[in-house]
C-alpha cells in the first residue's frame, strides 16, 4: 500500500465512523475493525475502507485481526475508539452470589474494552508503528474518567486506566511514536433521546451545545500534524469542568 496505514478499532457508527471516512477522504487508507454489523459499514466500504470483523475481548478473535494487520506493513496510526457505554448492573434479589457474578462481569468487560485491548494492541503492533517516519496512538477516553460517575462506575475506572496507559506508553514509545489520549463529555445524542434529557446535558457544560463527532476529527487531525505533543489527555468538555454549584 503506498497511502500511510490508519487502524481505528470500532469505526462502523457515530464518532469512529466519521473518522474513518473523513481520514480515508484525507489521503489515508484507513482499516477499520467492528464487532457486529451495522449500517455504516456499506459506507466504509463503499470509500475504499478495509474493514475486519473482530471481538475485541475475545483473544483468538484479536490475535487474528493482528494478523491480518501485520501483513499490512509500516503503520502511520492506531485509533483506539471501541467503547461500550455500560451501566453498572442493578441490585438484584436472587443472590449474593448473582449479584457478585453480574458486576464482576460487567467491570471486567470493560476494562477488556478499554484497556486491556488497547495494551494488547499497543504492545503487538509497535514494530509495525515504528517503521513510520512518524507514528501516533491515540485513544478515546471520556471526560468521567477524570470526575467519575454515578451510574457507571465500572465505566469510568476503565477509561481512567486507559488514560494511565497513555502515560505509560508515551514513556516507552519515545521518541518514534506519540501516545496521546481525547476525553469528549457529550458529543452527539442517540436517536429517542427525549428533548427533557438533551436539555439538561447540554445545561452540563459551559458551552452548552452538541459539537458532534467532527469535534473528535478535528482533534485526531490535530494530534497526526503536531511532533511534540505525547503523553496527553486532550479534553473535549465545553468548559464542563468549570460548570460548578
Amino acid at each position: 500500500m503506498h497511502k500511510p496505514i490508519i487502524v481505528i478499532t470500532g469505526a462502523a457508527q457515530r464518532v469512529g465512523l466519521t473518522l474513518a471516512l473523513d481520514l480515508q477522504q484525507a489521503g489515508y487508507q484507513v482499516v477499520a475493525s467492528y464487532r457486529s454489523e451495522r449500517p455504516g459499514l456499506a459506507q466504509l466500504k463503499a470509500a475504499g475502507v478495509l474493514t475486519y470483523q473482530c471481538d475485541l475481548t475475545d483473544l483468538n478473535s484479536l490475535a487474528d485481526f493482528i494478523s491480518q494487520l501485520q501483513q499490512l506493513g509500516p503503520l502511520r496510526a492506531l485509533i483506539h475508539n471501541a467503547s461500550d457505554w455500560r451501566k453498572d448492573p442493578p441490585a438484584t434479589a436472587d443472590s449474593l452470589l448473582a449479584q457478585l457474578q453480574a458486576e464482576a462481569e460487567s467491570f471486567d468487560y470493560l476494562q477488556q474494552i478499554h484497556a486491556r485491548t488497547p495494551y494488547l494492541l499497543n504492545r503487538a503492533l509497535q514494530p509495525q508503528l515504528q517503521l513510520s517516519e512518524q507514528a501516533d496512538i491515540i485513544q478515546l477516553s471520556d471526560f468521567v474518567a477524570s470526575v467519575g460517575s454515578s451510574k457507571h462506575i465500572a465505566y469510568a475506572a476503565s477509561k481512567a486506566a486507559l488514560e494511565n496507559l497513555t502515560l505509560s506508553f508515551a514513556r516507552q514509545f519515545a521518541p518514534k511514536i506519540k501516545v496521546n489520549t481525547i476525553a469528549p463529555a457529550l458529543l452527539m445524542f442517540n436517536a429517542g433521546d427525549a428533548e427533557e434529557y438533551k436539555q439538561q446535558a447540554l445545561q452540563k457544560s459551559l458551552l452548552q451545545c452538541e459539537p458532534g463527532a467532527q469535534e473528535v476529527v478535528t482533534a485526531v487531525r490535530y494530534i497526526l500534524d503536531s511532533r511534540y505533543l505525547t503523553g496527553r489527555v486532550l479534553a473535549l468538555d465545553g468548559g464542563r469542568h468549570l460548570n460548578l454549584p
